[in-house]
């Protein structure tokens, strides 16, 4: 059991950060069936491909010997800073790693695997000066053929949880926060126990707070950074991680369906928002300009289809149950439901 000593000033300094080189590195683990569970079928089909073409053009292999059971090297996937991090920033602290730092860490990690990479030309490659570099850069490659395009719609799902998260402290406190995260976390005193993992350790925050980092990626559910010299950090499953996979192969006659009801875009926006969402979060997840986002929201909220709540400084929209059941196709639309659909139909002008 892994056990985080925390002070009031700890709490203090603790706070919400994405990481985008926590998912990718997720998403090659993934890939590469190292963790569990896999990725949907529909999300494989399209980015297999893709990731067999970068083992054989640039340094992948390295990367994934990198990559034991559950664990890793650090460096690879450095904690962020906070909300607004970039892979550009990522991929700058993982450049500024010390050769020193990352010799230490892969040593540590080949030491530790079952079955250490036997390969002459890859474990001479993990030995060169510039092997910081080379994982840099096909890093930096993996990111924008593999992951780049959807990671808006990971970062919308990502942020909705933080939403949801600093609600909870408001209204609960910290203690239920954390330990809301994930099964396992436990507050207990001036300690934060982490039971899943195998390190029997006491690490003290020392005052520097702990990143609580949500991810659609991280398996089998709980990461922890906890080793020297890198910031404290959990990394947990975030909050809509489930929607996300189960819509990503939607049933194409019931997206035709009903855009042809809605129009396009307001399709769009009611099957994405199966989780509450800032128009913001919509726009980056959809790709499509803020402006157009809020004239939809106000037409399908105007219809009945949602409704909208104030969380902190953000305004969150959340579809109703009339909106549940169009977008499941149930009879119930039509059903008591007064005229409102028709108010959609007959004043629908798709535009973005």
């Amino acid at each position: 059991m892994l056990r985080f000593t925390a002070s009031a000033e700890d709490l203090l300094r603790s706070r919400f950060a994405l990481s985008p080189a926590f998912e990718l590195c997720g998403l090659l683990r993934r890939l590469s069936g190292r963790d569990e569970p896999l990725l949907p079928a529909s999300w494989t089909a399209r980015l297999a491909p893709g990731f067999a073409r970068l083992r054989r053009e640039t340094e992948l292999d390295a990367v994934l010997a990198l990559q034991a059971r559950r664990a890793g090297v650090n460096f690879v996937a450095p904690p962020p800073r906070g909300l607004t991090q970039r892979w550009a920033d990522d991929v700058e602290t993982i450049r500024a790693t010390s050769l020193a730092l990352a010799r230490a860490e892969i040593d540590t990690v080949l030491h530790e695997q079952e079955q250490p990479p036997r390969d002459p030309r890859l474990r001479a490659l993990l030995a060169a000066d510039d092997v910081v570099e080379v994982i840099a850069e096909t890093l930096d490659r993996a990111w924008h053929e593999l992951l780049a395009p959807d990671w808006p719609q990971l970062r919308a799902v990502c942020e909705r949880d933080v939403v949801h998260r600093v609600g909870v402290i408001g209204e609960r406190g910290w203690k239920q926060a954390i330990e809301g995260l994930s099964e396992g976390l436990v507050w207990e005193g001036q300690r934060l126990l982490v039971d899943k993992l195998e390190a029997d350790e006491e690490v003290s925050l020392s005052g520097e707070g702990l990143l609580l980092v949500p991810s659609v990626l991280v398996s089998p559910g709980l990461a922890v950074f906890h080793d020297e010299p890198w910031p404290k950090a959990l990394i947990y499953r975030a909050r809509g991680t489930a929607v996300l996979w189960e819509r990503a192969a939607p049933d194409p006659d019931a997206v035709a369906s009903l855009a042809a009801l809605l129009g396009r875009s307001r399709a769009r926006l009611l099957l994405e928002l199966g989780a509450p969402a800032s128009t913001s979060q919509l726009a980056r997840a959809l790709g499509m300009a803020p402006g157009a986002v809020g004239d939809h929201l106000a037409v399908l909220r105007g219809s009945g289809l949602l409704a909208r709540a104030r969380s902190g400084r953000s305004v969150l929209y959340r579809r109703t149950a009339l909106g549940d059941a169009l977008v499941g196709g149930s009879a119930a639309v039509f059903d008591g439901a007064s005229d409102q659909p028709a108010q959609i139909i007959d004043g629908s002008s798709d535009h973005d």
